[in-house]
């Protein structure tokens, strides 16, 4: 199958090759219900080492860098207690921690995760995070503009591989919350 975007060899639809995801993103796809098909989803196959959006859009074409999609753990903090959460934003942007998910998490200070927590806490890979997958009640932000697009690139969970998913399909995620100015310039 020929890939919706990106220069890539081909593209598969992800309940077609579950073994080529991590557990988390692979039980994700295999219990999709939303109203965009789990066929839709496409995995493709690339370098581990060209995983970074810089080097990536290098090697799988420029246009990638405006259809690409980075998502981030952060932890929202009030009292005693924390949250984490994950934030997906279009690659030219920035997750606005300290507006937007500070003031939707309800916190009184939110940052970046460290990466021994983003990692361990939802069993994907640095580099290769997804909002496909996450732990169960976390919140997922979603910036606007990435709901807009046909399709967009993200983490398949690992470094190796990327997920290519309808824009929409993002608003359908558990616990997603779309958002105006999630990403800033």
């Amino acid at each position: 199958m020929h890939a919706p975007i990106g220069n890539f060899d081909s593209a598969t639809p992800a309940p077609d090759c579950l073994d080529e995801l991590t557990r988390p993103v692979a039980d994700a796809v295999r219990h999709w219900s939303g109203a965009v098909p789990a066929e839709q989803i496409l995995y493709v196959d690339t370098e581990p080492e060209w995983a970074d959006t810089a080097t990536f859009v290098e090697h799988y074409g420029r246009q990638l860098l405006e259809q690409s999609a980075n998502c981030v753990v952060v932890t929202g903090k009030r009292g005693g207690g924390t949250t984490l959460a994950a934030c997906v934003v279009l690659s030219t942007t920035r997750v606005d921690v300290n507006g937007v998910v500070r003031r939707h998490l309800g916190a009184r200070k939110a940052s970046f995760a460290p990466m021994d927590t983003a990692t361990g806490e939802t069993g994907m890979e640095y580099g290769g995070i997804t909002p496909v997958g996450l732990p169960a009640g976390w919140p997922l932000l979603v910036d606007s503009a990435v709901v807009d697009l046909p399709y967009v690139l993200v983490g398949s969970g690992r470094r190796r591989g990327k997920l290519l998913v309808p824009g929409k399909a993002f608003a359908e995620l558990p616990g997603a919350a779309v958002l105006e100015g999630l990403g800033t310039a």
